[in-house]
C-alpha cells in the first residue's frame, strides 16, 4: 500500500469523504458534526494523506496543525473494502512519523462515544492517546470523546 499527500481532487477521494460525512451526520444531530469537507480539508494548516492499494482507495487521515507543537488528527477513514485490513494502522504509523518530524509535542483527536466509534477509540487506545477534555476550539459535547497524547 502506497501512503501519499493527496491535492483532495480525485472522485474516489470525494466519495469516501462523502460517505464519511453521511455517516457522521447519520450518528451525531449537525452542530456536534466535526467532519470536514473537501473544502475545509484543503486549508493550509491540514496535510491530508490518501492510502492506495493500486488503482483502488483503500483509506485517508490527515493533520491539523493547531500551534507550533500540537496538531489534532482528522479525517480518519477507512473504505469498506480495506476495514479489518490495517489500512487505519498503517495510516496512523504514518501520521505519528510526520508529528515527529515536524516536532510536535502533542496529537489531539475528536471522535464519538457512540458504538459506531468504538474501532476508532480502540485503535488510538492502542497508538497510547489517554483520555482528556475540549481542546483548541472545541467545547463539552455529549457527541463528543477528546483524546490526546504526549510526544514528548
Amino acid at each position: 500500500m502506497l501512503i501519499k499527500i493527496d491535492n483532495l481532487t480525485a472522485p474516489e477521494v470525494a466519495q469516501l469523504l462523502n460517505e464519511h460525512l453521511q455517516d457522521m451526520y447519520a450518528i451525531s444531530p449537525p452542530e456536534s458534526v466535526h467532519a470536514l469537507d473537501l473544502e475545509k480539508l484543503r486549508k493550509p494548516e491540514i496535510t491530508f494523506w490518501t492510502v492506495w492499494d493500486g488503482n483502488n482507495l483503500a483509506g485517508c487521515g490527515a493533520i491539523k496543525q493547531l500551534a507550533n507543537d500540537h496538531a489534532e488528527i482528522k479525517s480518519m477513514r477507512t473504505a469498506h473494502a480495506y476495514r479489518g485490513k490495517g489500512v487505519a494502522v498503517k495510516i496512523m504509523e504514518h501520521i505519528m512519523v510526520v508529528a515527529g518530524e515536524r516536532n510536535y509535542q502533542r496529537l489531539s483527536l475528536e471522535t464519538g462515544p457512540q458504538d459506531f466509534f468504538t474501532p476508532a477509540r480502540k485503535l488510538y487506545e492502542r497508538f497510547g492517546f489517554e483520555y482528556c477534555g475540549p481542546f483548541g476550539d472545541y467545547g463539552e459535547d455529549p457527541y463528543s470523546t477528546f483524546m490526546t497524547k504526549s510526544l514528548i
